[in-house]
Formats: C-alpha cells, structure tokens, sequence
C-alpha cells in the first residue's frame, strides 16, 4: 500500500475486521466470518462488507453487544498446564485455557494453540490481528520444545528430520530434533520447527516409533516460557514490543504488577527435565503462580 493510499484510509477509518481483530473479538478472518453472519452492526445498521470502515466515536455492536474500542496492543506470556484446551468454549465441556486465566486480564486470543495434554509456553494477546501476523510461518520463527518419549530412540532418524517428512500423507517442514537424555526406554528431546502444524511433533514421533508422554513448548520465537510456574501469566513489557514486534505503548501497571520482558533462557543442555520453580526471575511477579511437582 502506498503513502497516499494510508493516508486515505486513515481519513476513512479502519477496515471493521481488523478493528475487531484489534479489539479482541476474534481474528479477522473470524470477524469476516461474523460479518458474513449478519451479526455486526456499525452506528445501529448490519454491516454488509468487511470493507466497512470504522471512525472514532463509532458504534460497533456483535451480536447485540458493544463493543468497546480497541486498547493499546498488549501481548502476555502464559504457562498453559496439560488438561486445558486453547479455545475459548469447548463443545465437549472441557476446561478452557481462558476460563482459567486469573482475573483482571482485557479479552485475550492465543497465538496459536497448545493441544489438550500439552504444556508450556502460549502467548496470549488482546489484539486479533497481532495474533494471525505471530502464527504465520513467514516470521520464520523456532517454536522449541522439550519432548519426553517412551520407546527406542535413533539418533540417526532423528537427524534425518531435518530434510522435512511426509507422513500420512501430510508434508512437514524441517525439524531439528536432538536426544538430551535417556534412561532405559524414556528419553527427553528438544525439538525445533518453524511451521507447527497440528499434533506434528506427536504424529511425526508416532512415525519413529516413538509415543510421546510430555511435550511441553518452551520457546516461541523471541519469547522463552523461562521459569515461568503453571498457571501463571505475565505480560510482555512495552520495550520488547517495540524491538521484537514494531508495537507497543507506555508500560502499564495493575495491580501492583510489574509488566516486565521474560528473562533470557540460558542455552539449552543434556540435562534433567525442567521442573517448575515458585523461584522465578526477580523481575517478575507471575499472576496466578500454582507451582506443581514434575510428573
């Protein structure tokens, strides 16, 4: 898009879909997908096309309900423990990771989704645009996991990951996938890829013969889980925005809560399988901490 062609938007507004995205409705695919439904309403009149436009002062309603206008681009960092589902209502009656959420926190989307017995590292945002851009595997971001498995692990196979994979017919990209420690039939591996499609690291073990029995994501891009507990929430802090995203606004304090960046992660090594620690980085003060023992 042009100079001239921003500047004739910005005098029209924003397109309804990406404010709804912004404002934490939905993605803006979804938010298509409410339009198409005849559920938003701008100034009282259903909204036709996501090519609507929205100015300051506008009314926007889905469903019946106001919408407030977007916040400032707040993103968060949460420990999701196994036993939640990414979504904000399950069909099945499942628990949700957002029903679990402590209190306080704006209408967050997730970046991506953790499955049901997964665990680690999920970034949480109020801005539905900001969480389609993160998922896209252009960024050419690692998502990197500590993945416990049960059988014989080949060392060789595991190097051959690199090259991608087909299983089932479904292509992967490259993975970079190392063994850590072993003892007996159980090993720990840490586990590298860009794309992340669905259950791909299990269906892809399952295809060396491998069950796995943990997987937890410890690093998502620039942002590391850390010593992050189960549970806990921390929001990601106006600076580390602005470096690793382009966005970001004055940093916030609520609730006696200091928004800080996560702390670096010290490079990965053979060792033991990481263990939730109530100690985390003195910088912090995790929302919603339930340290538990590894199982």
């Amino acid at each position: 898009m042009s100079e001239d062609e921003k500047a004739s938007e910005a005098e029209r507004g924003e397109r309804i879909a990406k404010w709804l995205a912004r404002a934490g409705v939905a993605s803006r695919r979804d938010a298509e997908q409410l339009i198409a439904q005849g559920v938003v309403t701008l100034n009282g009149q259903k909204v036709e096309t996501p090519a609507t436009f929205v100015s300051p002062g506008d009314a926007v309603s889905v469903s019946g309900r106001l919408v407030g206008a977007p916040e400032a681009t707040r993103l968060f960092r949460y420990h999701k423990p196994d036993g939640l589902v990414t979504t904000h209502k399950d069909p099945q009656g499942r628990p949700t990771v957002f029903e679990k959420l402590p209190a306080g926190l704006p209408r967050l989307v997730s970046v991506g989704r953790l499955d049901l017995t997964s665990e680690g590292l999920l970034l949480l945002t109020n801005d539905g645009a900001l969480a389609r851009k993160l998922e896209l595997p252009s960024n050419g971001w690692l998502r990197r996991y500590r993945v416990r498995v049960h059988g014989r692990v080949n060392e060789g196979a595991l190097a051959w990951l690199a090259r991608g994979i087909t299983v089932d017919g479904v292509a992967y990209g490259p993975i970079q996938a190392g063994l850590d420690s072993r003892a007996g039939t159980n090993a720990w591996l840490t586990v590298s890829l860009q794309e992340g499609k669905n259950r791909e690291i299990r269906r892809v073990m399952q295809h060396l013969e491998l069950h796995v029995t943990r997987l937890i994501r410890v690093a998502y891009g620039p942002f590391q889980l850390g010593t992050l507990p189960p549970g806990a929430v921390e929001e990601v802090n106006a600076r580390t925005m602005r470096d690793q995203l382009g966005v970001g606004s004055a940093p916030r304090i609520q609730r006696g809560v200091e928004r800080t960046a996560a702390p670096p992660e010290p490079a990965p090594t053979r060792a033991r399988p990481p263990r939730a620690r109530r100690a985390g980085d003195p910088h912090l003060t995790p929302w919603g901490a339930k340290p538990r023992k590894d199982g």
